[in-house]
């Protein structure tokens, strides 16, 4: 385990509208407040198409490297539930990492939401910003994701 202490900082409330990419909005929301971390709760309903990695494909029951993504798509507008991150890349831009489980008609399916996952009727977010010395996203070009890592970090915590 690796660990950095971060303070609170600024909280705000959006409502995306049907069809607004969830991933878009809020970096990009993060982008001009100026706010590159910070933790995100999500409640409302996705949208038809929207797709998300819900684990690792296997090839003969293991990983590939790069890791290769099983993404599920929604074929309907659904209920939906997520927590999330916003750290910054190495370029210092805004990333969000969110997690969530989406629900319709008596069926669940959680995964980690990417870039095609849109609002549906009406998605409220709650950003809370976190200050501090940042964890950075660097990209593992071996495994093909963005871990966090901060020279910092307090090992065996």
């Amino acid at each position: 385990m690796k660990s950095v202490e971060m303070k609170k900082g600024r909280t705000f409330v959006l409502t995306l509208e049907t069809g607004e990419s969830i991933k878009a909005e809020i970096e990009g929301f993060c982008k001009t407040q100026n706010i590159t971390c910070a933790k995100v709760t999500v409640i409302g309903g996705v949208g038809a198409g929207s797709t998300f990695v819900s684990g690792p494909m296997l090839v003969d029951g293991k990983e590939t490297e790069p890791i290769k993504p099983l993404t599920y798509t929604t074929d309907a507008p659904a209920e939906f539930a997520g927590v999330g991150t916003v750290f910054p890349d190495e370029s210092g831009n805004p990333v969000m990492h969110l997690h969530g489980s989406l629900g319709r008609n008596g069926m669940s399916v959680t995964g980690c939401f990417r870039d095609k996952a849109l609002a549906w009727l009406t998605l409220e977010v709650i950003i809370e910003e976190l200050t501090g010395d940042a964890p950075v996203r660097k990209m593992d070009p071996v495994k093909a994701v963005a871990p966090l890592w901060n020279e910092r970090f307090l090992t065996n915590v």
